[in-house]
């Protein structure tokens, strides 16, 4: 009889002490979980450079909304600001303006598509309503249907204005 009871207080206590390591287990499980989230989105963070309305784009008196690359050019082009460029159709899927002097500039290959803002050759801004591959510094992209962008651009006389947000 008395080895029963032994027994007994001796699981008893054993079921209270792993009761207690599960709490601790779980609580630890979602600390764990929650920094690893924290980390994740950290890492996702400096993955993706940060983008903003750095300026304002009008075409032909229409502001249209742009999302700006956060880069030196992007920068070195808002310190010219307000900016009027004339541009002049190209190829049939793009205009290219004068920006009036060379910015900083880091010319990769790319392939754009419509709504593509860059620069190309250090002092000209290229704004494409189709598609074309060559080495450019990427600036921005206008977020608007193709249609609407190409009804836009794909004339003689376009006229561009750049101003601060």
């Amino acid at each position: 009889m008395p080895n029963r009871k032994i027994i007994s207080v001796a699981m008893l206590s054993v079921l209270l002490l792993l009761s207690g390591c599960t709490g601790a287990q779980k609580t630890a499980a979602d600390t764990g979980s929650k920094v690893q989230e924290a980390v994740q989105r950290e890492n996702k963070s400096l993955a993706e450079p940060k983008k903003e309305q750095a300026m304002k784009l009008i075409i032909e008196d229409k502001v249209v909304p742009v999302t700006w690359e956060q880069n030196a050019s992007t920068a070195a082009l808002q310190k010219l600001l307000p900016l009027t460029i004339k541009m002049s159709p190209y190829g049939g899927f793009e205009q290219v303006g004068a920006i009036g002097q060379s910015i900083t500039s880091a010319d990769k290959q790319l392939t754009t598509q419509y709504g593509d803002i860059v620069l190309y050759a250090g002092n000209k801004l290229v704004i494409f309503y189709g598609s074309n591959s060559w080495a450019y510094t990427r600036l921005g992209h206008i977020d608007m249907p193709k249609q609407e962008l190409t009804a836009l651009l794909n004339r003689d006389g376009v006229t561009v204005q750049l101003a601060a947000q």
